[in-house]
């Protein structure tokens, strides 16, 4: 197939879509049988109140494969070829990917490709997928999709179609950056960061409560305020999980703000306070005895943000000037340099020695490597 001429999905053969042991079996045997594959995941976190993988997007050079997950209870026959070294996993913006993955099916992922790092880490102007396969390709990506919900059944032929252009041009994306990568001696770099990516943590992690400090205007409330708003906050998370459905489709978050700067106590001052009838109607007996609760509980204050000393912040701060400086040179952004949990640690423990340093950077070796000394001066530079 020619990847250098224009194409839209109608002139692609249809995906091979993928639902029942045997099929899953017959498509792990085509993954085996090459070295690189593409991989995608749809999720339905703007439709569950706990997102799951809904669907998986497999291409190798001459087919595309959409695994429905909601179907097939048990993809472990997939385990394998994630954790097969000698076969190239290539994604676009793989963290979400990975950590979806890594979270529903507790797999390990081994040999990771990521185009969106490549990108940044060879400067293209844009990063998204459907600019990089305009310019590469000429290909224009359908967007309607990108907030579907992807755990509807039957799937409808254009959202089919959407679901395989994630992946149907990487492989070939892949070669096109592979050649520039070594052309410019950065495929070290860039395999720093996809081993790095590839350590993302899958772990599930239960909603944390005390969130709702993160509701635009919180911290402009008063303590009494404050304690309804987390009461409110409580009430909505209940409803969400109860309802499968997420925290803002129950209410948003301004809703919430506006009761508890209010605080109204019975059902006339509910009323009152003009907010959306329906959502006050609805859910009236909740939200009072939330206020109730709020009222009656002992006020809170916003948590204190940890304060770096003064001499950490200089550090930090001229580790930034070095790195926006040769980021600039190289015309890429600033944690392409170096990124910001490393430029932190670096700050934090304050390296005297190659030695010291290097022991911070084990994970980095291209970066220690070629900007170590740099990095060295940066920190003799500051007390």
């Amino acid at each position: 197939m020619d990847y250098n001429q224009d194409m839209t999905t109608t002139d692609l053969d249809p995906p091979v879509w993928v639902e029942t042991p045997n099929e899953l079996n017959s498509m792990c045997a085509c993954l085996e049988s090459v070295c690189c594959i593409a991989v995608d995941t749809e999720s339905n976190s703007l439709h569950a109140y706990k997102e799951q993988v809904c669907l998986i997007q497999f291409s190798i050079s001459n087919q595309d494969f959409l695994v429905d997950t909601l179907a097939l209870h048990d993809i472990s026959r997939l385990a394998p070829i994630f954790d097969n070294p000698n076969i190239v996993k290539i994604f676009h913006a793989a963290e979400y990917d990975l950590l979806c993955l890594k979270r529903d099916y507790h797999i390990h992922i081994q040999n990771v490709f990521d185009t969106m790092l490549a990108a940044r880490i060879l400067g293209y102007p844009v990063f998204g997928l459907g600019a990089i396969l305009k310019d590469k390709f000429g290909v224009e990506m359908d967007k309607r999709y990108q907030k579907a919900d992807w755990a509807k059944r039957p799937m409808p032929a254009a959202m089919l179609s959407y679901a395989r252009m994630d992946t149907h041009y990487l492989v070939a994306l892949r070669e096109i950056m592979l050649q520039e990568l070594n052309e410019r001696h950065l495929m070290e770099l860039a395999e720093e960061d996809f081993q790095r990516i590839a350590k993302v943590n899958g772990n599930g992690q239960e909603p944390d409560l005390n969130s709702f400090w993160k509701v635009n205007g919180a911290h402009d409330l008063n303590p009494i305020q404050a304690a309804v708003l987390r009461a409110l906050y409580h009430v909505r998370d209940h409803e969400a999980r109860r309802r499968n459905i997420p925290p803002f489709k129950v209410c948003p978050n301004e809703f919430l703000l506006a009761l508890a700067t209010t605080k109204p106590q019975n059902l006339e001052e509910l009323l009152a306070t003009g907010l959306n009838e329906r959502l006050l109607k609805r859910y009236s007996h909740e939200w009072l005895t939330a206020v109730k609760v709020g009222l009656e509980s002992e006020g809170l204050r916003p948590p204190r943000a940890k304060k770096r000393d003064v001499l950490l912040k200089e550090r930090i701060d001229a580790l930034k000037e070095w790195r926006k400086k040769t980021a600039a040179e190289l015309n890429v952004e600033s944690d392409v340099i170096l990124p910001k949990d490393l430029m932190i640690a670096i700050a934090e423990k304050k390296p005297a020695t190659f030695e010291q340093l290097a022991e911070i950077m084990a994970y980095f070796p291209w970066r220690y490597t070629n900007y170590g000394s740099q990095i060295i001066k940066v920190m003799q530079s500051t007390k």
